[in-house]
């Protein structure tokens, strides 16, 4: 892709679906054994994966002409035994089969997950998770295999070490498998989270949450029928567009994302002297009469209400133009600064990494317009942001990493008038 600096960003868009919301959410629906519809479904290489391998297990997928972005999903024909998902080794959210696999044959044999290649994320407390339910895990260099306890469990109780999203999600449907009530202490409440806790009250789960505990009781027998659930607007990348209005100066409204969803990067974009108005389904960003000089601290947390590490990538390229010193700390994906910094410094950013985690840069800078690649979804996003305040013209190749988490994201920024032209070889 060919990208070049110009006007400052202006329009209304309105975001996709949440892929990190919908693979899970996709999950649960094949996990109650009904039929399920879903709505607002990003089409996403990543989402387009998982419901590839949905089929293969057996459940069946319709598209309704009448509204793009659903579907409905539900049981077909299972076989008698667990087909081979070698392709499931390609996305990280694979490991949200395991449960649909026990549900399905008792059994499930996964390759280690994939992904975005940003550090050690392990799998060990999805492993105790299945434990603690009574399962047997297995696991070697390629694959690890889950084997479903035969006792029928009433409750399971126990607390998470630290807010892992992914544990707490594994918690949740290996109880709607079991279908057995669950207390989880310490869980995780971002929004992904919570939107699988939504769905699941529309299917008639008895569910209470708070930063301390997180319950679940099964519906009363003879609750059936079919489901109506939808993936709520995408957060993330409500953010990244939020950045590069911000960062080119511009002015824009981001529509249909959950206001509560982003407000901790608006907080964040408030501090830099960015006004921003967060309504219930849409973000406002107008430009700045004059930079605060405040520091921005982006610092990752699973806490709730904590800044998603997700938009720590696109942070930074924004600071990259604002005046002052800004730290920056991602603790949950180790590895991602690898990724990130070398690219942002070959359009001449100057970031001094203080740690595999931490870095820090003083800004305002001055970006110049070079090959470039996005080697994650994330690097992907925060490079757009950067090439669009860069002298010259940008090429970024690694496309295909960003349409992994977004369907079109360059489309959006084009939408917002943003200089992009992709160019096939």
């Amino acid at each position: 892709m060919i990208i070049r600096p110009g006007r400052p960003l202006a329009g209304v868009v309105t975001v996709d679906g949440s892929k990190n919301a919908c693979l899970p959410l996709l999950a649960a629906a094949a996990a109650t054994g009904r039929q399920v519809t879903v709505s607002n479904v990003p089409a996403s290489t990543d989402v387009r994966t998982l419901l590839g391998l949905l089929q293969r297990i057996g459940f069946r997928l319709s598209y309704p002409v009448s509204e793009v972005g659903s579907l409905f999903l539900w049981p077909g024909d299972f076989g008698n035994a667990a087909p081979d998902l070698a392709e499931a080794g390609r996305i990280r959210a694979s490991y949200y089969l395991a449960p649909v696999l026990l549900a399905v044959h008792g059994y499930a044999r996964l390759p280690w997950p994939g992904g975005c290649r940003i550090g050690a994320r392990g799998m060990s407390e999805h492993f105790r998770v299945y434990e603690i339910f009574g399962d047997t895990v297995q696991a070697d260099d390629g694959h690890y295999a889950i084997t479903a306890s035969r006792r029928k469990l009433d409750a399971v109780s126990f607390d998470l070490p630290f807010r892992s999203r992914g544990a707490s999600i594994a918690a949740v449907l290996r109880a709607i498998v079991a279908g057995c009530r669950l207390k989880l202490g310490n869980p995780n409440l971002s929004p992904e989270t919570n939107a699988l806790l939504v769905a699941l009250r529309k299917a008639g789960w008895d569910v209470t949450a708070d930063e301390d505990k997180l319950t679940l009781a099964p519906p009363r027998e003879g609750t059936g029928g079919g489901l109506d659930w939808r993936v709520p607007g995408d957060k993330i990348e409500a953010g990244t567009l939020a950045c590069a209005i911000a960062a080119t100066g511009g002015t824009g409204r981001i529509e249909g994302v959950q206001g509560a969803d982003v407000r901790p990067l608006a907080d964040l974009l408030a501090q830099t002297g960015t006004p921003v108005a967060v309504g219930p389904d849409a973000i406002t960003v107008q430009p700045g009469s004059q930079p605060t000089g405040r520091p921005l601290r982006a610092i990752a947390s699973l806490a709730p209400h904590g800044l998603d590490a997700d938009f720590e990538p696109s942070l930074m390229a924004l600071a990259l133009r604002l005046p002052g010193t800004h730290l920056f700390s991602d603790a949950i994906n180790p590895g991602r600064h690898s990724n990130l910094l070398p690219q942002l410094s070959r359009l001449g950013a100057r970031i001094e990494a203080l740690s595999p985690t931490q870095c820090r840069l003083t800004g305002p800078q001055r970006l110049t317009g070079t090959g470039v690649e996005a080697t994650d979804i994330r690097t992907g996003s925060a490079l757009l942001i950067a090439a669009l305040t860069a002298q010259g013209v940008t090429t970024m190749t690694g496309l295909d990493q960003l349409q992994r988490g977004h369907a079109d994201l360059p489309a959006k920024l084009r939408a917002l008038g943003a200089d992009l032209t992709a160019v096939t070889s």
